[in-house]
């Protein structure tokens, strides 16, 4: 009980963050324009500068962490494929088998992840939080995209998904990282300084959009979140403890272990919102999972710090 009080204090000042936006957004403070102005400055400049910096600590040869890419993504990857058994089991409609390949795999590894691990584990964990956001994102923008579309109406463009990827500031400020530090460079002292300003300021934005972002949604009658709180016990609970077990077989290091599995616990995010409005998918499941996940995650993720110790 002593550590989940500890994991939970932890933890806590970023949910008063999220809260706080929550608060501003349900007093008319702010409204829907703030969260696109706060998500791009994130996107655009504070989680690049923060991956840059991130990236400076990678620890030992890149080889390293290619058990970490291969495990989550092997993880990924099986709960793109386990919607289609899901699918016929439930009798879900084809936008909602859609929706799935985004709702099962794809967690809020950036948005959320990074700041809780970071909290959690210390500035050390950085590297690996940034590598392992860099995975769910190459894997949603590229077969999570393709098996959305493959079942739907939009026809199929390579192009489309290869400029989802060199268009993303994340993947590329994770390239320019690893660029960084395999090629020996020494950034100038006033570039590492305003990176690090950048970096320093992304948490308690992208926190606070979070958190507007949450006020903002109706939430509906209570007999509607049932199949929510099914998703979100799924996605958060039993799907990362299956993960867990396997792991146990895995010889990755403490730090790597511990990030993978709170990642995989992490309520769903953003991006897939977005992109459910983009491709016309379960937009208010999507919304409210989102809520109540992340909403749920004050009191889920100090477990699973307790779990994983």
């Amino acid at each position: 009980m002593d550590t989940f009080i500890v994991a939970f204090e932890t933890v806590l000042p970023l949910f008063l963050v999220i809260l706080t936006g929550t608060f501003f957004a349900r007093l008319k403070m702010a409204s829907q324009s703030w969260i696109e102005i706060l998500n791009k400055y994130a996107l655009l400049i504070g989680f690049p500068a923060l991956v840059i910096v991130s990236m400076l600590h990678l620890e030992g040869e890149l080889k390293t962490y290619f058990p970490l890419i291969l495990i989550n993504s092997a993880y990924i990857v099986a709960l793109l494929l386990l919607v289609y058994p899901v699918a016929v089991l439930f009798g879900y409609s084809g936008r909602m088998k859609r929706s799935l390949f985004l709702i099962l795999p794809f967690r809020n590894i950036a948005y959320l992840g990074i700041p809780i691990l970071s909290s959690a584990f210390g500035d050390e964990i950085l590297p690996v939080a940034a590598l392992l956001s860099a995975v769910y994102i190459f894997w949603m923008l590229t077969l999570g995209l393709i098996l959305i579309e493959a079942h739907g109406h939009e026809k199929f463009s390579l192009k489309k998904v290869g400029l989802n990827l060199i268009e993303n500031p994340l993947l590329i400020s994770v390239f320019i990282g690893i660029a960084i530090v395999s090629f020996g460079i020494t950034l100038p002292l006033f570039a590492d300084k305003t990176l690090r300003l950048f970096s320093g300021s992304v948490t308690a934005v992208v926190l606070f959009s979070l958190g507007i972002f949450l006020g903002l949604q109706d939430f509906g009658k209570p007999r509607e979140w049932i199949q929510v709180a099914v998703f979100t016990a799924v996605t958060m609970l039993v799907l990362p403890a299956i993960f867990y077990g396997l792991l146990q077989f895995s010889n990755l290091p403490t730090n790597q272990f511990k990030s993978t599995v709170l990642d995989a616990a992490m309520p769903l995010g953003l991006t897939p919102y977005a992109l459910s409005v983009q491709y016309h998918l379960e937009t208010k499941l999507f919304a409210r999972i989102v809520v109540l996940g992340t909403l749920l995650s004050i009191f889920i993720i100090p477990l699973w710090i307790t779990i994983i110790g």
